[in-house]
């Protein structure tokens, strides 16, 4: 397999800035077997019925996108440099690993002021980031991260237009709880209370994980042979709850169906080849690609993915090359919006 057998075009004006409103309202593209559909969002319930288990993923995505100065005295005077700061992910030791624009005006041991309430040292500096140690801890960093960062869009809409109040909601997921995730889990975007109520009432059932899904899910790869490619690690639980719902699903012959890749990707890493899925708490580099055996799912609800990413690889191995080229043929025919703001799939082997 070659990264160019997962390309596809993608016209921009195809990529969301802004979600469906409301949320259920977004367009569904139900890829069933070899039949396709358009429908929307909140025609979920009349697809779904008793016996069916939606795995969520309530990671809470936190303001990771940071604007602060760093002073330093000079011959000439104070000098004063703006720094833009994208926090990753903890370090084990209560630092934070982050990413810096520009880099190089930062030394080891400098402090980068981020308004009144917060401040960070610049504890290490690497060639692709840096490690910074806040001056706030808990619940006190929560509160001062979220007075000061603001939400951390995808490259590829940043890229479009700024981050503005109205993402801190539209960029959340209504049962986010976990914090500690600088990206959201974008398929359960679509999901609003009625919608919820409405698939309660149609005897579905829920299930919550978590992966904090961290800024590597929108690293490139640059492998041309994609199966070299090495995943980021993420942190993620099952908990024993969790994963006896899961297997009571599957037992009494129910569909388990992960709401999103990172759902997937965790109860996927927590399942073993028996297709018995175990509590699950640490790290995942699980990398899914064509000829990878699913053990925990049997459909999924996801959103459009970029051309030559590693979720897209993903889909291709629940639904086969060819199934997913012509699904997405058919998304970009019909003017499916894509992405993170996007529109959704339903894909059901």
């Amino acid at each position: 397999m070659k990264l160019d057998d997962f390309d596809f075009h993608l016209p921009e004006g195809l990529i969301a800035t802004r979600p469906a409103r409301p949320r259920s309202s977004a367009r569904l593209l139900l890829a069933q077997g070899d039949s396709t559909r358009d429908l929307h969002v909140r025609d979920l319930p009349d697809l779904l019925g008793p016996g069916d288990l939606l795995v969520l993923n309530d990671t809470r995505v936190i303001p990771a996108r940071l604007t602060g100065t760093r002073s330093r005295q000079t011959p000439q005077g104070e000098a004063v440099a703006r720094i833009e700061v994208t926090l990753l992910e903890p370090t084990a030791d209560g630092g934070w690993k982050a990413l810096a624009k520009p880099l190089r005006k930062l030394k080891q041991g400098e402090t980068i002021r981020f308004g009144e309430t917060l401040s960070a040292e610049v504890s290490e500096i690497a060639e692709a980031g840096l490690v910074l140690r806040f001056d706030a801890t808990g619940e006190e960093f929560d509160a001062a991260l979220d007075k000061v960062g603001a939400m951390p869009l995808p490259p590829y809409i940043a890229a479009l237009r700024a981050p503005d109040e109205a993402d801190r909601d539209d960029y959340q997921t209504v049962w986010a709880s976990r914090t500690g995730a600088v990206a959201a889990p974008t398929a359960s975007l679509h999901f609003d209370p009625p919608l919820l109520k409405a698939l309660a009432d149609r005897g579905v059932r829920f299930v919550h994980v978590t992966l904090h899904v961290g800024a590597g899910t929108f690293l490139p790869v640059k492998v041309e042979d994609v199966t070299t490619h090495k995943m980021h690690g993420e942190w993620g639980e099952v908990t024993p709850e969790a994963a006896e719902a899961i297997n009571a699903t599957r037992a009494a012959g129910g569909r388990v169906i992960p709401v999103g890749t990172t759902a997937l990707r965790l109860i996927e890493s927590a399942a073993t080849e028996d297709r018995v899925v175990h509590p699950y708490r640490g790290v995942t580099e699980i990398f899914i690609y064509p000829g990878y055996r699913f053990r925990a799912t049997d459909a999924l609800m996801t959103n459009f993915h970029l051309p030559k990413s590693t979720l897209l690889m993903l889909v291709s191995a629940l639904m086969g090359q060819d199934r997913i080229r012509n699904i997405y043929r058919h998304a970009v025919d019909s003017g499916y919006r894509f992405f993170s703001y996007g529109d959704a799939s339903l894909l059901i082997p």
